[in-house]
């Protein structure tokens, strides 16, 4: 088996789904082996594409809200993961971003899964990401997220925190008032014995 910086290597370099990617190839991913939380998104965006640094939008500086969480802190690969269902920029539909590349996860995303020995929390960041690793949910995003307890506290189902989903938030209003402030909660337990723990927002 291939030590994991020869895998991201590999990750880095993959230009499987180049014929379908208007934009071409640019993998962004950020892991690292004593990783505690996993951040399961759906793909890079535009501008994430063009920086080529995970949730470095308006998407990232929401969820870095929810989970308290600094952009040093966020940004530390070994201590938090973040693998989206696909991992280059899809292009843009009339309904938005295109869905993640089919292709992505059935070739990479197990393998560096199984280096992820020491996960503590998973959260899971919109229905493509719900379908991979809640598959027998059976249930819509919303009720995913709203059946919070029956996974808490290794999972977690979230909305996506794009700009897009503000009127979501508006109609499930319960969301950051009550799973919010707990969900910050777990994420500094996980991060508790961990450098760096004044890198912790104050909520």
């Amino acid at each position: 088996m291939s030590s994991l910086p020869t895998l991201l290597d590999e990750v880095r370099a993959c230009t499987r789904c180049e014929a379908h990617l208007p934009h071409g190839p640019r993998p962004v991913v950020q892991v690292g082996a004593s990783a505690r939380i996993l951040i399961a998104g759906q793909a890079p965006g535009r501008k994430v594409h063009e920086s080529g640094i995970p949730f470095d939008d308006a998407s990232g500086e929401r969820l870095r809200a929810w989970l308290g969480l600094s952009r040093e802190l966020f940004y530390d690969a070994d201590r938090v993961a973040i693998l989206p269902m696909g991992f280059c920029f899809p292009g843009t539909g009339r309904a938005g971003d295109l869905p993640p590349r089919p292709e992505c996860a059935p070739t990479w995303r197990a393998r560096l899964m199984s280096r992820l020995n020491h996960l503590q929390l998973t959260l899971v960041v919109g229905q493509y990401a719900q379908a991979y690793h809640l598959p027998d949910a059976g249930a819509s995003l919303t009720q995913a997220v709203q059946a919070w307890r029956d996974t808490w506290p290794t999972l977690v189902a979230l909305p996506h925190p794009s700009p897009r989903n503000n009127l979501w938030l508006k109609r499930n209003a319960w969301f950051e008032r009550e799973l919010v402030p707990l969900l910050r909660e777990r994420v500094a337990q996980v991060l508790a014995d961990s450098p760096g723990r004044s890198e912790l927002n104050p909520v």
